[in-house]
């Protein structure tokens, strides 16, 4: 009975690895990708003087951080076609967890355009640089630095977060495990097994993340 349940584990690392591959990480880095720049728009409309503008930003944040992100995801594949709008599985996924990056990223990144002191605006208002020039030459990448830390987070987070795409039928590592525990009816060793794969991706990136920021400081620091 061991030996069998061993042999399962192992004729079942290969697939549900393999929707990590296919479906956790592709799914995660395209979400996080249109994620920040969806952040970085509604950052900018947060830091307006605008209030109509700043206004908008506020509900957004509010929204997506008050709402379960399983319930976002619902209303995306499940509420849509009640009015009308089709969306296939994936694109329904990566809009949702977009948004969902979107709502929190925004927080960080504006956070991390304050934390830049004021006179470095003023240094590129002086050479002649225009308001959008400063931002973009001076401000956001200092403040690009600074938002790394908890935007990996954020990255590793989401990592986990795909696994609700399971839910509407995306097939990905959490999916893959699944499908072989209803198969052969080993719930609780198929699981831990998937538990086990999300916990190594996590480590990577962990590490990834911390070599990233002392490269980051060393850079700073000559």
């Amino acid at each position: 009975m061991t030996e069998s349940l061993w042999d399962l584990l192992l004729r079942s690392l290969l697939p549900i690895v393999g929707g990590a591959l296919t479906g956790t990480i592709p799914l995660a880095l395209m979400s996080f990708v249109l994620g920040l720049v969806i952040a970085l728009g509604i950052a900018l409309m947060r830091l307006s003087r605008i209030w109509i503008v700043s206004g908008i930003a506020r509900a957004y944040i509010s929204i997506i951080r008050g709402t379960p992100l399983l319930v976002q995801l619902f209303v995306i594949f499940y509420g849509l076609p009640s009015i009308g709008i089709l969306v296939d599985p994936w694109p329904s996924a990566i809009i949702a967890f977009s948004l969902n990056v979107g709502g929190y990223a925004a927080e960080v990144i504006r956070a991390a355009i304050l934390s830049v002191p004021k006179g470095q605006w003023e240094a590129g208002y002086t050479i002649g640089m225009s308001r959008g020039q400063t931002l973009v030459r001076v401000i956001l990448p200092q403040a690009a630095r600074v938002s790394v830390p908890p935007l990996s987070n954020t990255f590793i987070s989401l990592v986990k977060d795909t696994s609700l795409a399971s839910l509407i039928l995306v097939t990905e590592l959490f999916r893959q495990a699944q499908q072989i525990a209803a198969f052969s009816q080993e719930f609780m060793a198929l699981y831990i097994e998937a538990a086990v794969v999300y916990w190594v991706i996590c480590l990577v990136l962990s590490s990834a993340q911390s070599v990233l920021e002392k490269r980051l400081d060393r850079y700073v620091a000559h």
